[in-house]
């Protein structure tokens, strides 16, 4: 399974905004069961990215 271009565009545009404020990113993931990208930054958050590229905290 591949991300979809939505997920990916979302991706960078989160991973930039995570960056820019210097959070660091320990994890990006595609989760093969749901097919979703999850990004695991800084002390505590924690992203899920949908399929069609709508994301939410978790």
């Amino acid at each position: 399974m591949l991300p979809t271009a939505d997920q990916g565009i979302m991706c960078i545009t989160l991973c930039q905004s995570l960056t820019s404020t210097f959070t660091p990113i320990y994890l990006v993931r595609l989760d093969e069961r749901t097919g979703n990208v999850f990004i695991l930054a800084g002390d505590s958050i924690e992203i899920d990215i949908y399929r069609n590229g709508r994301w939410r905290f978790l």
